[in-house]
């Protein structure tokens, strides 16, 4: 189907070159004599997105329809993947299939445990290029299988196991220590220094079957996005260009690049979420016999009736610490002292009581809310 505008460019050619005049060239392509000289109706947004789809796709040309989406509206344009798609096929801007390995079919005997959490199992491996001047060197990366951020990225001519351990350590005091670490039986990670290492350190490892690298798929699809996107698009000059350029790209991946497994979040993004502790709800007034017993003791203790005596509890915040607010303010408005509350409380509160100011106010740990408002024990 021939679209209206390329009618028009069309006819105003054949009208050019003298073969038709108007009306004939109108006749013959379907146009109306008054819509010859239209021109499209362009708005300022949308040539600003055609705009940055076009460097969004020139600066990422390994990039699908799809993730450029998810940049663009990152950056705050109301687009949906359909329209990026239509322009860059207009564009004919097209990301060219990657020929894919067969894979070995084989029955898996290692065992596999599929993360739940962050840290909970990294995966390493290596991956090999070359300079210039045709000097291989290696490259160890570690990836959270979780979060699917690369903790660690390190390049050089040859990896020993004790370098393999140095850039582990750097990783766990960045991140922390996972749990399991995945990998294939190459020499460098069943080494007795490794091995050694990782024992004293309380990581578990989990070895994948010979000859099976789909069974370490995190790290291998991974390493098909590093050579896709960066090792196949440079010429590294020296070892060192080719570090600061794989430093660059790591870091870009981590902060800047959509996943699409992470719903197009970064890994950045994905971890903090992740991170973020649940605020816990605002406990409701309780009138439970507790807080009788509470009132009862308090009277008990100041040695005066609790006639007109107002109780009051809430949920307080101090930063990213929550606590439990108790307070009891006399018939003629004086505020009881923290001590007496505190004195009181801790016959309810085994642990994490906080007893601060004055008029009667005493904070709890969130931990001890729980406890505080059940009835006492014994």
């Amino acid at each position: 189907m021939v679209s209206p505008s390329a009618k028009r460019r069309a006819a105003q050619r054949s009208m050019e070159n003298g073969a038709w005049s108007k009306s004939t060239a109108c006749r013959a392509l379907g146009l109306a004599r008054s819509g010859l000289y239209r021109q499209a109706k362009s708005s300022v947004e949308s040539r600003r997105i055609r705009k940055e789809v076009l460097e969004l796709s020139a600066k990422h040309p390994r990039y699908g329809y799809r993730r450029i989406t998810a940049l663009l509206r990152r950056e705050g344009f109301e687009v949906n993947p359909k329209r990026v798609a239509r322009i860059r096929r207009e564009e004919g801007i097209k990301v060219s299939k990657k020929q894919r390995r067969m894979k070995r079919v084989g029955t898996s005997t290692a065992q596999r445990t599929r993360a739940e959490r962050p840290r909970q199992v990294w995966s390493w491996d290596f991956v090999e290029d070359q300079t210039e001047n045709g000097s291989r060197f290696r490259i160890l990366t570690i990836l959270d299988e979780y979060t699917r951020q690369c903790v660690a990225m390190h390049a050089a001519w040859s990896i020993r196991a004790v370098d393999v351990i140095t850039v582990l350590e750097a990783a766990i005091a960045r991140y922390g220590a996972p749990e399991h670490l995945r990998s294939d039986n190459g020499p460098e990670f069943i080494a007795y220094a490794i091995q050694d290492w990782l024992g004293k350190a309380s990581i578990k490892t989990i070895y994948i079957t010979p000859g099976s690298p789909w069974e370490n798929g995190y790290i291998e699809s991974f390493h098909d996005k590093l050579r896709d996107e960066c090792l196949n698009r440079e010429l590294f000059g020296s070892l060192l260009e080719a570090r600061i350029i794989l430093e660059t790209w790591r870091i870009e991946y981590n902060e800047s690049r959509p996943h699409s497994s992470l719903r197009y979040l970064t890994p950045g993004e994905f971890v903090r979420r992740s991170l973020r502790p649940e605020l816990p709800s605002t406990p409701k007034p309780t009138t439970n016999n507790n807080q009788q017993n509470f009132r009862s003791e308090l009277s008990h203790l100041r040695g005066q009736a609790m006639t007109g005596t107002t109780y009051t509890d809430s949920a307080v915040a101090s930063g990213t610490t929550y606590f439990y607010r108790i307070s009891a303010t006399g018939p003629s408005g004086e505020g009881w002292s923290s001590g007496a509350v505190a004195a009181i409380a801790k016959n309810w509160v085994p642990s994490g009581l906080s007893a601060i100011g004055g008029n009667g106010q005493v904070l709890l740990s969130w931990s001890a809310v729980t406890d505080a408002l059940q009835p006492r024990r014994g």
